[in-house]
C-alpha cells in the first residue's frame, strides 16, 4: 500500500535558503484554508496569521530573531498567533481574563494550524522553517505587528522553495517516546546510541566543525534560563496569569 503523506512526513526537514521563486497568492491562501482545519478545542480558533509583505518589517524581524537572514529572504514569512482577542470580543466585555487554559488552547491551536500549513507545503514541493526566536523579544514583535492584549506571537514561519537539499535530522529512537500504560525511566543505553548518531549527522553536516550529542545539547539547553522576559510578558497581555 502507497503511503505517501506518511513518507513526506518523515522526510522534513528545515529549509534555510530559498530560490526567487514566488509562491502563487492563491496556493498560500490555500495553504491557509488547510490550517483552518486543523483541530481546534472547543471552536475557539484562537489563531491568527499575519503575513509580512514590508521589507523593513521583515528586517526588523530578522534582527529582533537574532539576525537570522532567511526572514528576509524566504519568498514568504508569517507570523503565527495565539489569538483570544477576537474570541474575547464576542463576550461583550464579560470575559474571564488571564486564564492559562485559555491561553494554552490558543497556543495550542496555533501549533496544529501550522503544522497542518506545513505538511501541506511541504506536499507542493516548499520548504519551511519555523523561527521560535520571535520570542526573543515580544514586545517589539507586538509593536511593529500592532498586536492587542489578549494576543501573543508564537512563531513565525519561512516559506518559499527549497534553495538546499539538507539531510533529515535524527530523531530519538521509537522506543524512547513510545510507552506503554505508563511512564518509563530514561534508558542510559538508548541515549547513548542516539548521542553517537547526532554526532555523526553534525560532523558530516558540518564538515567536522561541531562534535557533540544531544544529551550534550539537551544539557545546555535546559541548565541556563531560557527567555524569562515570557512570563511577564504574558501578563501584561492578559494571559496565563491564574
Amino acid at each position: 500500500m502507497s503511503q505517501p503523506v506518511i513518507a513526506q512526513l518523515k522526510s522534513h526537514r528545515s529549509i534555510r535558503k530559498f530560490t526567487d521563486q514566488p509562491i502563487a497568492d492563491s496556493l498560500l491562501h490555500e495553504l491557509i484554508v488547510a490550517g483552518q482545519s486543523a483541530a481546534t478545542s472547543s471552536n475557539l480558533q484562537g489563531v491568527s496569521v499575519i503575513r509580512i509583505n514590508n521589507r523593513q518589517t521583515r528586517q526588523a524581524l530578522a534582527a529582533l530573531a537574532g539576525d537570522q537572514a532567511y526572514i528576509e529572504q524566504a519568498p514568504e514569512f508569517l507570523v503565527f498567533c495565539a489569538d483570544l482577542y477576537r474570541a474575547g470580543w464576542c463576550c461583550q466585555g464579560a470575559m474571564v481574563e488571564g486564564m492559562t487554559e485559555h491561553f494554552l488552547i490558543a497556543t495550542i491551536d496555533a501549533a496544529l494550524f501550522a503544522q497542518n500549513v506545513v505538511v501541506a507545503a511541504e506536499s507542493v514541493g516548499l520548504g519551511i522553517c519555523y523561527i521560535g526566536a520571535l520570542r526573543n523579544d515580544p514586545w517589539q514583535v507586538s509593536e511593529l505587528l500592532a498586536l492587542p492584549e489578549q494576543v501573543c506571537p508564537v512563531f513565525g514561519l519561512c516559506l518559499g522553495y527549497p534553495a538546499q537539499d539538507p539531510q533529515c535530522k535524527p530523531r530519538l529512537p521509537l522506543a524512547a517516546v513510545l510507552m506503554e500504560d505508563r511512564y518509563q525511566e530514561v534508558d542510559e543505553a538508548q541515549v547513548a546510541q542516539y548521542d553517537q548518531t547526532m554526532r555523526a549527522y553534525y560532523q558530516q553536516r558540518t564538515g567536522g566543525r561541531v562534535d557533540r550529542g544531544w544529551s550534550q545539547e539537551m544539557a545546555a539547553l535546559l541548565s541556563k534560563e531560557s527567555r524569562p522576559h515570557m512570563r511577564e510578558f504574558l501578563a501584561r497581555k492578559g494571559l496565563a496569569t491564574r
